[in-house]
């Protein structure tokens, strides 16, 4: 994964994790809280389609960004920063009805 495919799905992830704060009311962190799930969320994403093949990284290494490169970064970033939001948010919940 290339530094170009790296940034292009921290931001898809900080996307995505603020437009599943924003579908989800009760599950939302604060814009500064679903950025940062989701930009973590975006780098695991991002990383784990490239460790299965799927990612743009391997394509886009040797002949530049291509679409299909582009399009799989976007998509991992954003459903692995919604998804990581989820669970964070999940968890949270469970520790306040704790306490």
């Amino acid at each position: 994964m290339n530094l170009v495919n790296l940034l292009i799905s921290l931001v898809s992830g900080a996307v995505g994790g603020n437009v599943a704060g924003a579908a989800m009311k009760d599950k939302s962190l604060g814009t500064a809280g679903n950025s940062a799930a989701g930009i973590l969320g975006g780098g695991i994403g991002g990383l784990l389609l490239k460790l299965l093949g799927i990612g743009g990284g391997a394509a886009a290494a040797g002949s530049g960004l291509d679409l299909g490169a582009v399009i799989s970064d976007v998509a991992g970033g954003g459903v692995g920063g919604a998804v990581l939001l989820a669970i964070i948010a999940m968890i949270k919940n469970s520790m306040a009805k704790k306490a």
